[in-house]
């Protein structure tokens, strides 16, 4: 009964920290800024010591970003060529849902991470 109890401790414990943990792959959606498109892609998540490289690419672009967070959000300054942005996302089980905006941009775009 004891060994139950324990694989059940450690079964749960691992999904808590899998739910919790940014790092990973995932397919990505999302809608431009102020009711624009919509687009699809892949986002990939690294540890870089206390921070996070965050990657996506969407059609044929990629944009690359510097994110700080902790299990409950994260957020990821980006870039892609001239273009810049911030973005904040919050835990949701293993996916991660957010919204967006280019810098001096005055409305938000909103994106969903799938877990793959």
């Amino acid at each position: 009964m004891r060994a139950l109890f324990v694989l059940a401790a450690l079964l749960w414990s691992a999904a808590i920290a899998f739910a919790a943990d940014p790092v990973g792959t995932y397919s990505v959606e999302g809608n431009n800024p102020g009711g624009g498109s919509k687009y699809a892609g892949s986002v990939t998540v690294e540890q870089t010591g206390d921070t996070f490289r965050v990657t996506w690419m969407v059609g044929n672009v990629r944009f690359i970003g510097t994110g700080i967070g902790d299990k409950n959000f994260i957020a990821v300054s980006y870039r892609s060529g001239s273009d810049t942005g911030l973005a904040l996302y919050r835990a949701d089980g293993g996916n991660w849902d957010g919204v967006w905006a280019y810098a001096g941009g005055r409305t938000m775009g909103t994106e969903i991470w799938k877990r793959q």
